[in-house]
């Protein structure tokens, strides 16, 4: 793809980061990177080998975070209709992929606590906070990564029943490398590990850490 067409693209798919709610189908495109006003009213007529790369796993994620709660929305089932146009039925437990809503919000925080930090919905971060730009002389990388694990606890099912602390030191061995926090293996320091978990640790008394729906 020419220069012109990428920024063109870019461009185009800017726009979309004025919606507070989009569609399965619309959220699923942007989420690899493609601009829906091209492609979202017949996506899901193509083959399966013919859509675009990643499509089909985030719409089904999508789907059932919203069925489940996970991301705030408005469901709406699929309708049967005659030739007419007449409502003839709904499909039980369906939701239609085009015209039910979701939260951009929560479903930022619902990909945050997948560990999805970069793409459409995370763009460059302009680092209006010094301690997270990394081309600061004072940066500190053990601080930025408590704030940037702090961060990604926005939903609560990033949580999956751990206490805050043993979600953050997960969250921490798994962005280690981004932030220095490895040996000379490669291996997660747990050391500093532990120490960015108690910083960013929000329930520092500890306590039964919450179930699913609990």
């Amino acid at each position: 793809m020419a220069k012109h067409d990428e920024d063109t693209t870019l461009q185009g798919l800017n726009y979309w980061r004025l919606c507070d709610e989009l569609s399965v189908v619309q959220a699923a495109l942007l989420i690899i990177g493609q601009d829906p006003a091209g492609m979202q009213e017949y996506v899901d007529t193509n083959q399966p080998e013919d859509r675009p790369s990643g499509y089909d796993a985030a719409k089904t994620a999508i789907s059932n975070a919203l069925r489940s709660g996970a991301i705030a929305g408005r469901i709406l089932p699929i309708c049967e209709c005659d030739f007419d146009g007449n409502i003839l039925g709904v499909r039980e437990d369906s939701i239609d992929l085009v015209n039910s809503r979701l939260g951009v919000a929560s479903l930022k925080n619902w990909l945050a606590g997948r560990g999805f930090r970069s793409g459409f919905f995370f763009p460059e971060p302009s680092y209006s906070q010094d301690y997270l730009d990394r081309r600061h002389p004072r940066y500190a990388p053990k601080l930025a990564a408590a704030v940037q694990a702090w961060i990604a606890m926005g939903g609560e099912s990033a949580i999956e029943g751990r206490s805050p602390k043993q979600a953050l030191a997960k969250w921490l061995r798994e962005h280690a490398t981004e932030f220095g926090m490895t040996d000379d293996d490669g291996k997660p320091n747990e050391t500093g590990i532990e120490e960015a978990a108690k910083v960013a640790n929000w329930q520092p008394m500890g306590g039964a850490p919450k179930t699913p729906g609990g």
